[in-house]
């Protein structure tokens, strides 16, 4: 049997290129004959993909912030105990796109829930799961968002639509996360070339991760 795998996380504000990234790891990974699998939260799997379209519904803007937590928490936890945790367990790298920092930044920074009380619910959801390494994609909130825009509106869900203001707080409660957790993150710098962030990427995946591999 082989070796438990990794659990590797991408966090980011809006338009911080978290899903092109996750791409393009997945392709270098597949071109090395690595184990892996790429998924995304909330998603991933049909239960959590039903309630990512609840919560990211651009007609649900009066959604009350505490439902929002909930509904995170309850779609992550079938996502990991679906499809994550047997995944890592069998030896595969897995390559998601966000987990609890999104709900500890989003839900109890930027809407003031309190970050210790959004860490409790999920929590409950998660038990002692948590990554095995985060790459935390920093980028000003404002060059994030006209990416976003040069889509032409195709990426624009229900958190772009939000005031700069909670854009500029959900990278001051990411910033936060990456001082209480160093251990963990690893910060880079996603204003550069898609080519430039992949590059750095793969250097640390090679230093901290593939080693093992």
């Amino acid at each position: 049997m082989r070796a438990r795998g990794r659990f590797i996380t991408l966090e980011g504000g809006e338009g911080s290129g978290k899903t092109t990234m996750i791409g393009r790891l997945a392709k270098y990974l597949e071109s090395r004959g690595l184990p892996y699998m790429s998924t995304r939260e909330p998603g991933g799997i049909e239960i959590a993909e039903k309630i990512r379209s609840v919560i990211l519904d651009k007609a649900h803007t009066h959604m009350d912030a505490r439902t929002e937590a909930l509904l995170y928490a309850a779609a992550r936890r079938q996502h990991l105990v679906e499809k994550v945790a047997p995944a890592v367990e069998s030896g595969i790298l897995v390559l998601c796109d966000r987990f609890v920092d999104s709900s500890l930044v989003y839900q109890g920074y930027a809407r003031g829930l309190g970050m210790e009380e959004v860490g409790s619910i999920n929590r409950f959801a998660v038990d002692s799961w948590q990554p095995d390494l985060t790459f935390y994609l920093d980028i000003e909130p404002e060059l994030g968002l006209a990416r976003i825009a040069a889509h032409r509106g195709s990426e624009v869900n229900r958190l772009d639509l939000e005031d700069i203001s909670f854009h500029h707080k959900v990278r001051e409660g990411y910033l936060h996360l990456v001082q209480q957790y160093p251990e963990r993150f690893v910060v880079i710098d996603a204003a550069r070339q898609p080519e430039q962030v992949l590059q750095q990427m793969k250097e640390i995946l090679a230093q901290r991760v593939l080693e093992d591999y």
